[in-house]
């Protein structure tokens, strides 16, 4: 298994250089994207994304498929997925002077019980309008949905919610999924595109997120099963996806931003599969950026992780030393964001922007709905 064939093209050669372990400038986790390269859509079928594979010691690359990922995988390996799911909170209303609003929650309750709540429920959220909702405004939707506009503080309002009946049946009837802003489609785009379905890995099950946990979007419950046929132990952890993983870094040395924290929870089946698969020799392979920041804030200086619940605020970059993670999958990441530091953390900045720059060069698709890495 995880038999290789290496691939370069011309000067899109991967190089192999020595690779500063601590570069903490914002500006060196800078790439050039074609807008064209941006996926506006999910691939027909999971599994049928592409794969690009990344030695994270001599920074060579190779062309797969994704379903070739289970070549990649042996079993004495553990695949450590993360089974948060995407609240549609993303909702369309008006102001009293009915202009238009768009208001996005982002502090859901962990946990499905917050969802039964009645009557006043408060929120932090995003609001988008012509005009900034002063204190005080109301804002009004469709079932019976309204909203008081209470404060404002770091461009983050705090909004009281009134509705009739338990908000989780509100939120399903006239909430939509909150898709990142760069997949811009126009209504025609849009109309064949089913985001509940796409925008949600397909083990997702614990409510709280308000954006997916995008390396779990290619599996396929087909493609997992081949996977667990091969004696590969399936994981399952839990991080509620928030606004802190997408908060742009606005600091000139990446050292001095501030994560959020972030729900997150080990159950003890997670745990024991973890710590086995660690004992027997095996790998641990993160999907997702959420998980690897999961497993790298629960384990403790051995690489053996405890059960449990709490909240993660936890920024990896280059110098981090990883404890628990031995594999990633993951997507292709914004420049200048917190992933593709972590990335280059796991990896080495030059390594993991040289296989981007090979990414570009053979037309792989980025960001959420975008094509995947293996890095090991």
């Amino acid at each position: 298994m995880r038999q290789i064939m290496f691939f370069f093209q011309g000067a899109s050669r991967v190089a192999c250089f020595t690779d500063y372990t601590n570069v903490y400038a914002i500006d060196d986790y800078n790439y050039d994207l074609p807008d064209a390269l941006i996926a506006q859509q999910p691939a027909a079928r999971r599994e049928q994304s592409r794969l690009l594979y990344l030695n994270k010691t001599s920074g060579e690359v190779a062309h797969l498929a994704f379903s070739d990922i289970c070549d990649q995988l042996d079993p004495t390996d553990v695949l450590v997925v993360n089974n948060t799911r995407v609240i549609p909170g993303r909702l369309m209303g008006r102001k009293q002077t009915g202009g238009r609003v768009e208001v996005l929650i982002l502090d859901y309750p962990a946990g499905s019980e917050a969802f039964r709540l009645t009557g006043d429920l408060v929120f932090q959220c995003l609001v988008r309008a012509s005009i900034r909702p002063k204190p005080g405004t109301v804002l009004t939707f469709d079932s019976g949905v309204s909203a008081t506009v209470e404060d404002f503080r770091d461009g983050v309002f705090t909004v009281r919610f009134s509705v009739d009946g338990d908000f989780e049946s509100a939120l399903s009837r006239i909430g939509k999924m909150p898709l990142p802003p760069y997949i811009r489609r126009s209504e025609k785009e849009a109309a064949p595109c089913d985001d509940e379905k796409t925008y949600q890995t397909v083990y997702a099950e614990q409510r709280g997120a308000i954006a997916a946990p995008t390396a779990g979007l290619h599996f396929s419950e087909a493609l997992l099963d081949r996977i667990r046929q091969q004696g590969v132990a399936v994981a399952v952890i839990t991080l509620h996806v928030g606004y802190g993983t997408f908060l742009p870094v606005r600091v000139t040395d990446i050292r001095d931003h501030a994560m959020h924290a972030e729900y997150f929870e080990v159950p003890a089946s997670a745990a024991d599969a973890i710590n086995r698969a660690r004992a027997a020799g095996g790998r641990v392979i993160a999907v997702g950026t959420t998980s690897v920041r999961t497993l790298e804030w629960a384990s403790d200086e051995t690489g053996t992780i405890a059960p449990g619940r709490g909240q993660c605020d936890l920024f990896i970059y280059p110098g981090y030393r990883f404890k628990m993670v031995d594999a990633m999958i993951t997507n292709f990441h914004l420049p200048k964001s917190t992933l593709l530091m972590l990335v280059s953390a796991f990896a080495g900045r030059n390594r993991i922007l040289n296989a981007y720059r090979e990414a570009i060069c053979h037309r792989y698709r980025f960001f959420s709905y975008g094509d995947a890495m293996f890095i090991s």
